[in-house]
């Protein structure tokens, strides 16, 4: 019985070649992209999983508020780590890191430049599941002045990976004893380090300071232990430890501190949620977003339902076709059952051969989604485990979810009506059909409108004035190592044919590091006032070359000597210190960072706004102080000829620094990078929006093509009667696009609705605008009466005689 069924069921899809066709690719291209939105999805859920004990861990967080300004650090002090060791038993151990920044590690006779380095306790090793290749886990980062180190460096600098007991050399000066290699991170690990530096090494370790944050601080709970309590323990901490230093400080206790709305709170934040739920100051490496996990599972679903939704469009368009099979079969006493699993076993076969090319098609496929999607994804051996049931569960339920109402609408014919040809197939009257297609389009018209507004907002974020000029401005990175050489690199770089302007410093807009907080107050302010702020260090040529506007007062200058206490406000900074004439006032900052007391300093000016971190923001205090600071430097270019520029300075870089690596990026390209995120959603979006069309679009095309059929003797009627082919075309199309409108109208509300929501996450954004439905609305009439004009030019250009020859 079951080998006739597939028997009679495959002489059925054979015979109806082109709606199998269609069935079965419309099938497999949704499966194959809900395939690689699966791969995506679970490759974001599946961050930090490696760890043994992920869901142990938890890292500390940070959030101050002081006077209106909200600080969320991913950071905190340097003894928190001691201090909740030693208090709570339920913690099992701690770690702490300290990024590092940027190094030159010598390699022969060349320095090759390397960011992926951190200070760290030797706790690691038991906290987070970093499995040691050669070294003593126990001791690796105990002492000072030692490096564990991954795989991929061991090979790169030694060409082996047996290399504890060797030195490397950072930064021409400081030697570090290799103790350890470890095996290179995962990719799905929200910190990716290769150079593992013990934490002793580092005198600000040791600090008793409370009011400086700078340590990533995690902790690894026992067994059964409840996160809660020490989530209910830590106000007391921070009121014992923190309200110490801040009384001295700000000369106020931590109750009043509170009572004027400040807040200093310590927070517990799972590991698990890190990579998707936390985009912190300080974070140890560019996060995920679990919005938009939420948006392409959604795409995914909405394309698979569209797929289906075609299946059951098609089948039961057809049911004409079917009715005198069902008929003559229910007279010879078929039961009504056996037709269901012969229609069920049809719908299951194309299924099956869907997911087979969609497994093909992904696979194919996956490299350029990896690119697109900025994912190392592959199919291992463990995935294809997982896989392989997946997809033959998958096949059953969508073949017998999309073949289920088909199966029920044509076993329940009449055999007597159906042999007296009562039962017609054409488009009018299919009321589910109708909202079927309503449905379809209801979901593209949503995702085009999606589309529209994100590129709408990708755009917005690229021509917005940021109150500074990223254009043309080159950073060359780790001048710091060329020591009292960086001002003669500046000097000699500001003399090239082709540059404006160049200015040392670590601080840029988009270099993303803004953990540089301070509290400022001047002299009028009670013990409750002041204002949370950035502090940056810059010397006199940093806003010109930045291409920041000066509002009140003056720039700095390298020839005023008390230009040493100087600083500059931007406007947010003087509006939060309460101060509409801040030029000539005097500021002073209670402590600095290791609590102890300093100088004065006096304003010299007020540059605009800037934005300094994502358009997500409100633009926040900053405040600039001369002081030096030759992390990079950062260059002006005035030349239409950048590649010659560029070799300039290199050939000045290689006689200052001759084994010392050159390296360098745009500006442009760095502020790309902070919303690299967007740009690659925006792609990704208009792919399977591309896609949700084109599968919407077949079942419009072959639903066309079969109402066609089914009218085509009232079209050689009309024909006949002198109806021409824009009469015959427009008949056919209208029913169609009338649906279309529809869906319009049930669309744009909803995703008016869903991209307003999307939009609330930036504080800087675009305003959606009416002609975004509208485009979506043309797009989408547009696009469908495009996929029935063809069957619908098709049918009128029919010759009549043709049409009623069989009357």
């Amino acid at each position: 019985m079951i080998r006739n069924y597939f028997k009679t069921a495959w002489r059925n899809l054979l015979k109806n070649k082109g709606f199998t066709a269609i069935n079965i690719f419309g099938l497999a291209l949704g499966l194959a992209t809900c395939l690689l939105i699966i791969f995506y999805v679970s490759d974001e859920l599946g961050y930090d999983h490696f760890n043994k004990n992920f869901d142990r861990i938890y890292r500390v967080d940070e959030e101050v508020k002081y006077n209106g300004d909200l600080a969320q650090d991913a950071v905190c002090p340097a003894p928190l780590a001691a201090t909740l060791a030693a208090q709570f038993p339920e913690i099992d151990n701690t770690v702490r890191f300290r990024q590092a920044g940027i190094f030159q590690i010598r390699k022969g006779n060349q320095n090759l430049h390397e960011d992926h380095v951190t200070y760290c306790d030797n706790s690691v090793f038991k906290v987070f599941t970093l499995p040691m290749v050669d070294g003593n886990m126990n001791n690796a980062l105990s002492a000072p002045n030692s490096v564990v180190i991954t795989e991929s460096m061991a090979k790169k600098y030694f060409n082996r990976t047996g290399v504890v007991g060797e030195t490397l050399v950072f930064n021409d000066v400081h030697p570090y004893k290799v103790t350890g290699v470890i095996k290179d991170l995962p990719t799905q690990s929200h910190f990716r380090f290769d150079f593992f530096i013990s934490m002793p090494t580092l005198n600000e370790s040791k600090e008793d300071s409370w009011l400086s944050s700078n340590f990533q601080t995690y902790l690894l709970l026992k067994k059964g232990a409840s996160p809660a309590n020490i989530s209910a323990a830590l106000p007391k901490i921070v009121k014992d430890y923190v309200g110490a230093q801040l009384q001295a400080a700000l000369h106020t206790s931590f109750d009043d501190f509170e009572k004027n709305g400040n807040r200093f709170k310590m927070l517990l934040m799972p590991l698990k949620d890190i990579h998707l739920h936390s985009s912190k100051i300080a974070e140890m490496g560019q996060n995920g977003n679990i919005q938009y996990v939420y948006i392409f599972s959604a795409i995914a679903l909405f394309i698979l339902l569209i797929a289906c939704v075609n299946f059951m469009n098609l089948s039961t368009a057809r049911s004409a076709g079917r009715a005198r099979e069902v008929g003559v079969r229910k007279v010879l006493g078929s039961p009504r059952k056996y037709l269901i699993y012969q229609f069920l076993t049809e719908s299951v076969l194309v299924t099956f051969a869907a997911a087979l090319i969609a497994v093909f098609t992904a696979c194919a496929l996956l490299p350029l989604f990896n690119q697109l999607a900025g994912k190392e994804l592959t199919i291992t051996p463990h995935l294809l485990l997982i896989l392989v049931p997946a997809l033959l569960i998958a096949v059953l339920v969508i073949g017998c979810l999309a073949g289920s109402y088909p199966a029920l609408f044509l076993s329940a014919f009449q055999p007597i009506q159906v042999l007296k040809g009562k039962i017609s197939g054409g488009f009018k009257g299919g009321f589910l059909r109708s909202f079927l297609v309503v449905f379809q389009f209801s979901i593209s018209i949503f995702l085009i409108i999606g589309t529209l507004v994100i590129y709408n907002q990708l755009n917005f974020i690229q021509h917005k004035d940021l109150g500074y000029n990223r254009d043309h401005v080159l950073t060359i990175y780790n001048v710091s190592s060329l020591g009292q050489r960086a001002n003669i690199l500046k000097q000699q770089v500001k003399q090239l044919p082709g540059v404006s302007n160049a200015t040392l410093t670590g601080y840029t807009p988009v270099n993303g590091w803004r953990n540089n907080g301070s509290i400022f107050k001047d002299h009028g302010m009670n013990a409750q006032q002041g204002t949370l702020t950035q502090l940056w260090s810059v010397d006199h040529d940093y806003i010109s070359t930045m291409g920041m506007k000066v509002l009140s007062g003056r720039n700095f200058s390298d020839k005023m000597a008390t230009d040493s206490s100087a600083m500059i406000l931007n406007e947010s900074a003087a509006r939060l210190l309460g101060l509409t004439d801040p030029v000539n006032k005097t500021l002073y900052r209670p402590l600095d960072d290791y609590g102890k007391k300093i100088k004065e300093f006096h304003v010299i000016g007020v540059v605009k706004d800037f934005n300094f971190s994502s358009l997500r923001d409100n633009i926040g205090p900053v405040i600039f102080k001369y002081e030096a600071n030759n992390a990079d430097l950062s260059v002006r270019i005035n030349s239409e000829n950048i590649p010659h520029v560029i070799a300039q300075l290199q050939n000045t870089w290689d006689k200052l620094a001759p084994s010392q690596q050159f390296s360098y990026s745009f500006m442009e390209e760095d502020f790309n990078f902070l919303y690299s995120t967007e740009q690659r959603m925006g792609k990704l979006s208009v792919i399977f929006t591309s896609l949700a069309i084109i599968i919407a679009c077949l079942g419009l095309f072959g639903l066309a093509a079969y109402a066609a059929e089914q009218r085509t003797k009232e079209i050689g009627i009309r024909k006949v009667l002198g109806a021409g082919v824009s009469t015959i075309v427009r008949m056919l199309s209208v029913d169609f696009i009338k649906l279309v409108i529809i869906s319009i109208v049930l669309a744009a509300p909803l995703a008016w609705w869903a991209m307003q929501q999307w939009l609330q996450g930036f504080a800087y954004r675009q305003n959606m605008s009416w002609w975004s439905i509208a485009v979506a609305g043309f797009l989408a009439i547009f696009i469908a009466f495009a996929t029935i004009s063809f069957q619908s030019i098709k049918a009128a250009l029919i010759n009549p005689v043709k049409s009623l020859k069989a009357e």
